[in-house]
């Protein structure tokens, strides 16, 4: 089970590091070039936005069905693990949604550089006329 929050952690990492990069101001040959190298990775990525849906649902339905330590009965290592299992809960759930967040930005970073490229050219047309 540990494997798929690995995983998460490996993704936010890799997704941040490419937030950052396409937020550098490169030149425009660079900047151009690197923006049509991950507007090609995005669609892949956009498989790991099911995946943390899941896992989101997946942390509610365990969330719903866990058993509550609130009551004297609990001793105190049954309330340590409770506690541990909250906080990492809470851990999974920022994770998933840092996925879908990251994602999102950089899909936006793309289709602003895309859109300025776009009126950069329909201004030198019009120079040109």
């Amino acid at each position: 089970m540990a494997l798929q929050w690995l995983i998460l952690e490996y993704v936010v990492a890799a997704e941040a590091a490419i937030a950052v990069l396409l937020t550098l101001p490169w030149p425009k040959t660079i900047r151009s070039r690197i923006v049509a190298l991950i507007s090609k990775l995005l669609q892949p990525f956009a498989s790991l936005i099911p995946f943390a849906v899941f896992n989101l649902l997946d942390l509610y339905w365990k969330n719903e069905h866990r058993l509550k330590c609130s009551s004297e009965v609990c001793t105190e290592e049954e309330r340590v693990h409770y506690e541990r299992s909250i906080y990492k809960a809470q851990r999974n759930v920022i994770l998933c949604v840092s996925v879908c967040f990251l994602y999102w930005c950089m899909h936006q970073i793309c289709k602003y550089h895309k859109q300025i490229k776009q009126l950069e050219d329909v201004e030198k047309k019009a120079k040109d006329l």
